[in-house]
Order: C-alpha cells, then sequence, then structure tokens
C-alpha cells in the first residue's frame, strides 16, 4: 500500500488543467466558507482561513480520496464551541484560541490512536439514523445561532440550546438594524439562486465580494451593519499547544474524532468513481488524524471532509488530490494579499453563508424513509435530534453512539440457529431461522452464525427450545440425539465453550446425547487445549461430518 501521496501515484499530466481549474473554484467556496464556519466556533475568521491550509496539504499527502476536500465542516465547528464552553472556556478570549490548538492535537490523536488499533470499520457502524438526527440538529441550531447576526442585534452569551438561542434573538427583533437585516436577506437569497441557477459560480465568494464592495462603496457599515474583527495579514506562526484542560477538552474531542472521521469517509464514498480505489477507512483515520495534529501547531480547526466544497472541485472536474494543494496555496495568497480587504466583510454577509450551508444538513425525507422502512431507526434519528436540540450537540453525539452500540448488541443478540434435514437428493438443507422445528431424531441443527459473548446465551437458549428442553414443554418431542452443525464458528471462546458445556449438561440431564460436527480445524485445535474438549474427543463426541455424527447416534 503506497503510503505516501497515493492519489498522485501514476499522475497523467493531461489533469494538471483540471485539477488547477477545481482547486481555484473549491478555494473560491471553501475559503469564505471555513471563514464563515470559524464563527460557529467563536474563533476569529482567521483561523478558518488557516484551516484551508496545513490540514489540506497533509490529507492531499495522505488521504486515499481523490477529490475529497478536508477543511472543516458545520457540524465540527459547532462541536468544537460546545466542546469549548463545556470545558468553561470563555468565547472570544486568548485562552479559547490556546485551548483550540489542544482541542485539535486531542482530535488528531484519538483518530491515530483508533488507526493503530484499526479501528476504522467499527467507528463506521455508528447507524445513518443517528447521523441523521445528529446533522439535523446541528442545522437548525447554527440557523439559529446567526440570528443575531442576520438582525443585527447582539447575542445572548449566557443562551445555549436551539430554543433558548432562537427565544433571544426573536425577542429584540424590534430592534433589528433594517440594513442588516436587507443584506443578510438578500445574500441568502442570491446564494440559494446561485445553487440552483448557475451551480458551477462559486456562491459564497460572489456574496462576500458583493458584501465587501457595498462596504467600500456605499459605506453600508455606517448604517450599522458590523463588520468582522480586523484580519491579520500572513500566514500562522506555529505555536505549541498547551497541555492544560486536557481532562475538560478529552470528551469533546471524542466526539469530534468520530464526527470528523464519519464526514469524512462518507465524502470520499459518496463522490469516488467506479474507476478510483475504494476507500480504506483504516487510511482515512490515518490521514485525518495526521491532518489535525499537523494543523493543531498551525492555529487550526479539526478538519473534516465536506460535500458543499468536494462537490464544487468535482464539478469543475478535480481528479486528483493536486485540486487540494491549489486550494491550499489559494488560501496563503488570500493571507498574505488579501487580509486588509476581509476585514471589510459584513458580519450579516458571513452569517448567511452559515445558514444556507447548514439547513442543506436538514434531510427531512430520511426521517419519512426511516418511519417506513424501520420505525426503531426513525425513534433514534428523532430522539438524536431533540437532544442535540435542547441538551446541545455534544450528549447528542454521545446518546447516538449509545443508541447505535444498543442497536449493534440488539442484532448481536439474535439467534441464528436453523434446522437441517435432507432432501430427495440426499444433501442436507438448511430451513429458515423462524421455521418451526420438525421432529426428528436425530434433531440436526446449525450454528448459522459466529458465537461471541453478546449473542451465545441466545444460541444456547435456541438450541433449547428447538430440542424441546424448555421449563412446562411437551416432552414428547425431545429427540434422544442432537447433532450440532459448527462449520459456520469462525472462533471458539472459552465462553463459548463454557455455554456449550451448561447447555451438553442440560441436555444430558433431560435424556438427549450431544454431538458436535464439522467443527473446523483451527478451532478443534483450540477446544483440544482444553480438558473439556480433550474429554469430548475421547467420548466420541465430535464428528468430521454431520452423516458420521448420525451414523454413530444409530445402534
Amino acid at each position: 500500500m503506497t503510503v505516501f501521496a497515493p492519489t498522485l501515484v501514476g499522475y497523467d499530466k493531461r489533469w494538471l488543467r483540471a485539477d488547477v481549474v477545481a482547486g481555484l473554484s473549491a478555494g473560491a467556496v471553501v475559503i469564505p466558507q471555513a471563514m464563515a464556519y470559524a464563527t460557529i466556533a467563536d474563533m476569529p475568521v482567521q483561523v478558518g482561513l488557516y484551516t484551508c491550509m496545513v490540514p489540506v496539504v497533509v490529507y492531499a499527502m495522505l488521504g486515499g480520496s481523490r477529490t475529497v476536500s478536508v477543511t472543516t465542516t458545520s457540524t465540527i465547528a459547532t462541536l468544537t464551541a460546545s466542546t469549548l464552553i463545556g470545558a468553561g472556556i470563555a468565547a472570544g478570549s486568548d485562552d479559547a484560541q490556546s485551548a483550540l490548538m489542544t482541542l485539535t492535537l486531542l482530535v488528531g490523536v484519538i483518530l491515530l490512536l483508533a488507526r493503530l488499533l484499526k479501528l476504522g470499520a467499527i467507528i463506521e457502524n455508528i447507524s445513518e439514523a443517528t447521523l441523521s438526527g445528529i446533522k439535523a440538529g446541528v442545522g437548525l441550531t447554527v440557523a439559529a445561532s446567526q440570528l443575531p447576526k442576520l438582525l443585527g442585534v447582539p447575542a445572548d452569551p449566557d443562551a445555549t440550546g436551539f430554543f433558548r438561542v432562537l427565544w433571544s434573538a426573536l425577542r429584540q427583533i424590534g430592534d433589528a438594524n433594517t440594513a442588516t437585516v436587507l443584506l443578510a436577506a438578500g445574500s441568502i437569497a442570491a446564494l440559494y439562486a446561485m445553487a440552483k441557477f448557475v451551480p458551477r459560480v462559486p456562491g459564497p465568494l460572489i456574496v462576500a465580494v458583493a458584501g465587501i464592495l457595498l462596504v467600500v462603496l456605499a459605506n453600508i457599515d455606517s448604517r450599522g451593519v458590523a463588520l468582522i474583527a480586523e484580519v491579520p495579514r500572513g500566514i500562522p506562526i506555529p505555536g505549541v499547544p498547551p497541555m492544560s484542560d486536557i481532562g475538560a477538552l478529552l470528551p469533546g474531542a471524542l466526539a469530534i474524532a468520530i464526527m470528523a472521521f464519519l464526514e469524512t469517509v462518507s465524502v470520499g464514498r459518496g463522490v469516488r468513481r467506479e474507476t478510483e480505489p475504494p476507500i480504506d477507512s483504516d487510511r482515512e483515520l490515518l490521514a485525518t488524524g495526521a491532518a489535525s495534529v499537523a494543523g493543531a501547531f498551525f492555529h487550526t480547526l479539526p478538519p473534516a471532509g465536506g460535500f458543499s466544497q468536494t462537490a464544487v472541485a468535482l464539478r469543475a472536474g478535480a481528479r486528483t488530490q493536486l485540486a487540494g494543494l491549489v486550494t491550499a496555496a489559494l488560501a496563503v495568497l488570500v493571507a498574505l494579499f488579501l487580509a486588509p480587504v476581509l476585514s471589510d466583510l459584513p458580519q450579516a454577509t458571513l452569517g448567511a453563508m452559515v445558514v444556507v450551508a447548514t439547513l442543506g444538513l436538514l434531510d427531512f425525507g430520511s426521517f419519512a424513509r426511516f418511519w417506513r422502512v424501520d420505525r426503531t431507526e426513525f425513534w433514534v434519528a428523532l430522539v438524536t435530534a431533540l437532544i442535540g436540540l435542547v441538551a446541545g450537540l455534544l450528549p447528542a453525539v454521545g446518546v447516538g453512539v449509545l443508541f447505535t452500540l444498543y442497536l449493534v448488541l440488539r442484532e448481536l443478540n439474535r439467534p441464528h440457529i436453523v434446522q437441517l434435514q435432507k432432501d430427495a437428493h440426499g444433501q442436507w438443507r438448511a430451513g429458515e431461522e423462524d421455521a418451526p422445528t420438525v421432529p426428528a431424531d436425530p434433531l440436526v441443527l446449525r450454528l448459522n452464525a459466529g458465537l461471541y459473548t453478546a449473542n451465545v446465551r441466545a444460541n444456547m437458549s435456541a438450541i433449547r427450545v428447538r430440542a424441546g428442553v424448555v421449563e412446562d414443554g411437551d416432552r414428547s418431542s425431545v429427540p434422544s440425539t442432537l447433532i450440532l452443525d459448527c462449520s459456520r464458528l469462525q472462533k471458539v471462546t472459552l465462553t463459548v465453550m463454557r455455554s456449550f458445556l451448561d447447555l451438553h449438561r442440560e441436555l444430558t440431564d433431560a435424556g438427549v446425547t450431544v454431538f458436535f460436527a464439522e467443527l473446523p480445524r483451527a478451532n478443534r485445535d483450540t477446544v483440544l487445549r482444553t480438558d473439556l474438549g480433550r474429554e469430548y474427543v475421547s467420548s466420541g463426541k465430535i464428528f468430521d461430518t454431520i452423516d458420521d455424527a448420525v451414523g454413530a447416534s444409530r445402534p
């Protein structure tokens, strides 16, 4: 596996023009959008600009997706703000920017540890319902948080959660600044119109330039339109993240790491062309983690892949991560030469960009699909969204992960026992798992899935039921011999063996002889390392084939 710059291996020079154009086009969207996302995290806009530099380069050198654009997203920015607030760090303070460096470093370390332990496939088990609920909570909460900027009224620093933030803004609607409201409404309308009718045009760039021109030429700031804080010229000066507040930041860093990985992998898989290599989740852990660790020393937000900027690059014809390198170079040029111009950007314009981007996260159609297909997933999505709106996004991510764990364990705990019967050609055929047991002696059952601590008891209970050895059951159907086909047991643990021992004793007490057949060679060797296993072999309880076991059951 190529570790360094895998998407650039075998680069075709005919792709160069498309990648350069795509990088510039994506930068025209990514840079103003990332600056807007920085304000969601209560950070200066230059933090978003810096996030378009080092993390983009690191991902381009390590990531497996050819076209995903990795800067940051509204979900990550919102979780960042929630984490810093939860750690008791005041928004806008110098401590906040130092804590951001520590948080970004923690996110990267967590992702790299997950890569070391090869946890990519496990983390991806977080359900789509959970993600839909989180994104709905993010979209509505962030949109509400931008209302003060859109109305030109002060934000309430003590208001948290969707409903409190919404109420704090709406109760000031009588004090709204007319020029600010008109600018915000025009910006939102323009963004939606360009996205619908001219999607190749970089709407955020056009709106940002228009806002700056209105300030420079029409002096709308003299009419009460607030501007962003002054943007310092130049690239970020490297710094060392402080090691304070690690304990307070760690829970939020874990949530951010999970969402950053899931968003990046989801975007990468969603835009992968058929001719491109499949997305390797462990490689994405490495690339996203390394991008976050490197970015921590350059004052960036935790990085993640985003659909909107990736879509722009794709429409412009991006072929490889060279487009990302072009975007990073453009961000450096903006920081070096256009910082004074950016200082004339109205807050309402940034707020409009955020609202349009985050409302795009809302997919109420997914809730309808969950309702039609699986009511459990519908309730998971709804509860996760409501917790995000009421208690905040960090609790929503935590509850969503617990819901996913519950669903996984519930599925693992389902028994997978089928009855085997011979067909007209003398071949053993399996019935359905939910089919009733046909009386037979010997009764042949197959363990249709691997056994683990999470599901072994449910499967042992299902075997007892199939054999009729249940309390107050009809003992007339209990067979004299039970043969268990173990061909699908991938691994035998001590817990599984003890469960088989308990089952064997219970069935023996009920007058049932238990045989085991077709145990895979590796598992047989494991069984023979125990006294119980050697006893089974010496007493003739383990057979190579089902037919051998059937023959032994007959006098």
